[in-house]
């Protein structure tokens, strides 16, 4: 009997249709495979069984099955053999796959120097290559991505048309003879063309030079990461003065001259998502400290297109391979935009001839707690779908627009989320406009219909701001949902948790999130689910005196704590510190009467803050930061080189930590912090080192979370937590709290999105969803 098989998933541009293809050859059926909105369309008739048995088995190395939906067909197909026929024109409901590493067969390729693709920079198939960096429409068709301009030669066209070719319909496909242009120019001028434009490249890297290097979701600068002097020249013209800048090397090996390297982490590296994973440096590995300063990790990744391989090969040291931007804008992806922005930054342009549809960074991951954690969702892994718990599938399509930092959007339709690229901080206005660009995008991809849009309750943020207009607009229902609530949202969709699951309680650590109080939170123990959640208790407030000026200057925040113990108290007891006399030179008068007057010193739970005020007591980034997140990473780099050896013993070990509460908020209770602060200053006081006063730190901070957590178990029903927030990129934080709640509880935590405000929109989106199923059933 013939049947019409639908298989939905990522099964459109990874070759899938030749796979089928070869596998009805090899079981006998006749009929046809044709590509269409929903993914991949199969009429046959044969031995169905053992053909889907078999092609399951011999799935192709992108290719990523969903669902299989049968149907019987109540007529012959009267067909004698079994062929791919083009693709049937629909509304889009299949998925674009992440663009991918250089296949082995493509390197070989790129190696030999008898194929006729040798060291042609641009080099793919079906396995491999740019795929959302160049798509503009759906299905995934030659003439909709921006590789339509270049007409096939008679070879590619051969190799195109044939089932039996790994390339057979690989939308990039092209060769030197009849593909894209690579070339070298300075000041506008070209100077090298193809594989001597990447040799010249090669041979300005290694005199020191900063080279704008077109990739394939975007340009980056390059200079050589053993010379100290171009990274410091790098660094002072993009005006980067300490974030660490990432890295590519050749080879595994050459990574492992300079950081350690798991298992795991070279699966990572080696995978086709190629990420940048951080890694732990090598005490020997002789690169410049001003790479990462003070930091004891490094981001490397492998070459990941072969341009990037036909580069490596020429050079002996790995490169910074940073985005090429100017300072706070989105990284450039054309070629007169990078000769505008990037002309006072880079010495040389290697540039070339396809077009980048849409932006994509590089992905960031870090081996924590026993998996490998995505830190920045980009290129090999978005815009991959996140299924949700199968109760979702009854919510319409809408769109989630994520939050102001590190944003990132989410469509959801048919109980999937499909969370968008890394965008970047809106309040940067080209980013905002990039936001704004790649929204209607993917509108225009997925030709969705929304029929609900889902913001951020702060009231000033840009995405929720647009989301507030576009709603009123198309006249849509708009959810508006609390940050925290998002994040642990975010951690349930991510674990697939039930929409009917009991309540969880959340630990939700970041820097900043407008509660519905109207003070900032950051600091927060939630019960709840989709619906709904109660805020339990929170870590106690203190002001930010200065507003967004605490948060550039750590001294005020600590200021803020150390006050917050009682001031006087704190100079009698610990007068003789460094950090009391170095605040005793600050204008404290000033912050005390904006603190009684209530002027720009709002109150924050913030945990990013915590660490923050920590940072500046051990004399970490106390003066000012220059990007987010500084102090508490120069914190946990200080506590990992305690964290290898046993701790000495605290004076204040043994003292009372359990939870202790104050009257906050108009009668709301908080987390106390007096005790891991007099810890601190006791072990300052004692003369302890302040990398074990760091590692210490840590492991009271989780004696605290844990207590705070067994505390209210007690009054609460929950037997699951859930964690989430960016203070969670913290190795040691996680790890340490991850394995004390597992003793106790079910514990759900992040991996395929980021924990940070990266996967906000994935939680957003799965909130609404909730919402509308409610009202839904409540209509019934």
């Amino acid at each position: 009997m013939a049947e019409r098989i639908r298989i939905k998933g990522l099964v459109q541009g990874v070759g899938f249709r030749p796979t089928v293809w070869r596998v009805a050859q090899a079981c006998g059926l006749r009929g046809t495979v044709c590509n269409d909105g929903w993914g991949v369309l199969i009429e046959a008739e044969g031995d169905m069984e053992a053909f889907l048995q078999a092609l399951t088995k011999q799935l192709p190395p992108l290719a990523h099955i969903d669902a299989i939906e049968r149907e019987a067909l109540s007529h012959t197909l009267n067909a004698n053999s079994f062929e791919i026929i083009h693709s049937q024109q629909s509304a889009a409901h299949t998925h674009i796959v992440p663009d991918a590493a250089t296949c082995l067969d493509c390197l070989a390729e790129i190696n030999d120097p008898h194929n006729r693709r040798y060291r042609y920079a641009f080099t793919n198939c079906t396995h491999c290559g740019p795929r959302l960096s160049i798509v503009t429409g759906i299905p995934y068709d030659r003439a909709q991505t921006t590789m339509q301009v270049f007409s096939l030669c008679d070879a590619c066209h051969a190799e195109y048309d044939n089932p039996q070719d790994r390339r057979f319909h690989a939308q990039p496909n092209a060769c030197a003879d009849c593909g894209c242009e690579l070339w070298l120019e300075q000041q506008g001028e070209i100077v090298a063309r193809n594989f001597t434009a990447l040799q010249a490249a090669a041979q300005a890297l290694q005199q020191g030079k900063i080279i704008a290097i077109k990739g394939i979701g975007g340009i980056h600068l390059a200079v050589d990461a053993s010379n100290a002097e171009a990274v410091a020249l790098l660094r002072e013209r993009k005006h980067r003065p300490a974030k660490p800048l990432a890295l590519m090397a050749k080879t595994i090996e050459q990574i492992q001259q300079y950081c350690f390297v798991s298992e795991q982490e070279l699966q990572a590296l080696q995978s086709s998502a190629a990420p940048i994973v951080v890694l732990e440096k090598r005490i020997d590995g002789n690169l410049p400290e001003n790479l990462a300063p003070q930091q004891h990790h490094l981001g490397f990744m492998l070459p990941y297109t072969p341009l990037h391989h036909l580069l490596m090969a020429e050079l002996e040291h790995p490169i910074v391979l940073t985005s090429g931007n100017r300072s706070g804008n989105p990284q450039c992806i054309h070629n007169a935009q990078s000769r505008s922005d990037l002309a006072e930054i880079a010495d040389l342009q290697l540039l070339h001839n396809r077009e980048i549809a849409n932006r994509v960074d590089d992905s960031v991951v870090r081996w924590m707690a026993e998996e490998v954690r995505v830190l920045r969702r980009a290129r090999g892994y978005a815009p991959a779908p996140l299924k949700l718990s199968h109760e979702f599938t009854a919510a319409p399509e809408l769109l989630a627009l994520g939050t102001e930092l590190k944003n990132s959007f989410a469509l959801l339709r048919e109980g999937e989320v499909i969370l968008s690229q890394h965008i970047g901080d809106l309040d940067n206005y080209a980013t905002y406009r990039d936001f704004q660009h790649q929204l209607a995008l993917y509108q225009h991809l997925y030709q969705t219909q929304p029929q609900a849009v889902v913001i951020d309750a702060h009231p000033h943020y840009k995405a929720s701001h647009w989301g507030r207009e576009w709603a009123e607009q198309h006249a849509l229902q708009r959810f508006e949902v609390q940050h925290h609530h998002a994040h642990l949202a975010a951690c349930l969709a991510e674990n697939q948790y039930p929409l009917s699951g009991k309540k969880v309680l959340g630990i939700i650590l970041d820097g900043t999130g407008y509660g519905t109080d109207g003070t900032l939170w950051g600091g927060e123990f939630l019960l709840g689910n989709y619906l709904t959640f109660e805020r339990l208790t929170h870590f106690a407030t203190v002001p930010l005196l200065g507003g967004t000026q605490a948060i550039l200057q750590p001294w005020r925040i600590a200021y803020a704590h150390l006050k917050a113990l009682g001031w006087e108290d704190v100079c009698q007891q610990y007068g003789d510190l460094e950090i009391i006399h170095y605040l005793q030179h600050k204008p404290l008068a000033t912050l005390d009467r904006m603190q009684a007057q209530g002027v720009n010193s709002p109150s924050t739970s913030s945990c990013g803050r915590l660490f923050d005020a920590v940072a500046a007591v051990l004399g970490l980034c106390r003066e000012q930061v220059t990007y987010e997140g500084q102090a508490a990473i120069a914190l946990e780099a200080l506590a990992g080189i305690s964290f290898k050896e046993p701790l000495p013993t605290s004076s204040s070990q043994g003292k009372n930590t359990k939870l202790l509460t104050s009257s906050l908020n108009k009668g709301s209770v908080g987390v106390g912090l007096s005790m891991l602060w007099f810890a601190l200053l006791d072990d300052l006081k004692n003369g302890l080192d302040k990398a074990h006063i760091a590692a210490r730190f840590h492991l009271n901070l989780v004696d605290l979370l844990v207590q705070t957590v067994t505390d209210l178990a007690q009054t609460h029903n929950f037997q699951t937590v859930a964690l989430s927030g960016g203070v969670f990129q913290n190795r040691f934080l996680l790890e340490q709290l991850q394995t004390r709640l597992q003793a106790l509880f079910h514990v759900l935590t992040h991996r395929l999105v980021p924990m940070n405000d990266g996967g906000i929109a994935l939680g957003q989106a799965a909130i609404g969803a909730a919402r509308i199923i409610q009202e839904q059933t409540a209509c019934v």
